[in-house]
């Protein structure tokens, strides 16, 4: 617990550990003290749920992970088109300028590159040939960012996503946009916030076992 304590801000004494699955389903309560994780039997994949008992830390009530609850500066539409240099007046001015500008053309010019409209294909078998190898189950890296996970699905993906094959990932942490679900159609199953929808040029796959943020600090058989 101590050295839990490092990475999630949680006194010890005021810490309740739950055991969960890789859908997030909690599996037991880690309550013993004296006994060491392998006690619990956990999988790859599996994780520690911290929960802070603490009346007065700063994550009760979720404080720290629910933003509905931080009070929001509102501005009037009326106000904000009185101020200067605003994003709405950069826009409008170099819309003025050049019709077919968007924000990721100015940021190619930022970058002193040249802006490369997405390619869209109305080829129906689009990367056919890069999942012809992948089975759901693997093990994969997504780029950019090296984001690991688990293969989910492989096809071609309904109405509101581009021609093609696709491969759906579920990331072993919640860096994803979704879960398992892409407007409104459900392509696999996970927790929210673990899923994605990637091109396969975007996924390698390979031995590409679950990173373990403790693993320097913390011993495989220790809570």
């Amino acid at each position: 617990k101590e050295r839990l304590q490092s990475h999630c801000g949680t006194s010890p004494l005021s810490m309740m550990l739950t055991l969960r699955d890789d859908s997030g389903r909690t599996l037991c309560a880690l309550d013993q003290d004296d006994r060491m994780l392998g006690y619990y039997s956990p999988k790859d994949g599996w994780g520690i749920h911290v929960q802070d008992n603490d009346p007065f830390s700063l994550s009760k009530g979720g404080w720290l992970e629910d933003t509905a609850l931080v009070e929001k500066y509102k501005i009037s539409d009326e106000d904000y088109n009185n101020r200067k240099d605003t994003y709405r007046k950069f826009k409008e001015k170099n819309i003025a300028e050049d019709p077919s500008w968007t924000i990721e053309k100015e940021m190619a010019k930022k970058r002193g590159g040249e802006y490369r409209a997405p390619e869209v294909t109305t080829d129906p078998d689009f990367m056919s040939d890069l999942v012809a190898n992948v089975e759901v189950g693997h093990r994969c890296e997504v780029d950019p960012g090296g984001k690991r996970g688990v293969v989910k699905f492989i096809g071609k993906a309904g109405e509101g996503l581009p021609l093609g094959y696709w491969l759906g990932v579920q990331y072993d942490e919640p860096v994803g946009k979704n879960d398992g679900s892409v407007k409104g159609v459900r392509y696999f199953d996970c927790p929210q916030g673990y899923g994605g929808m990637l091109r396969p040029n975007k996924v390698k796959i390979g031995d590409y076992p679950p990173l373990d943020d403790l693993d320097s600090d913390f011993s495989a058989d220790e809570i």
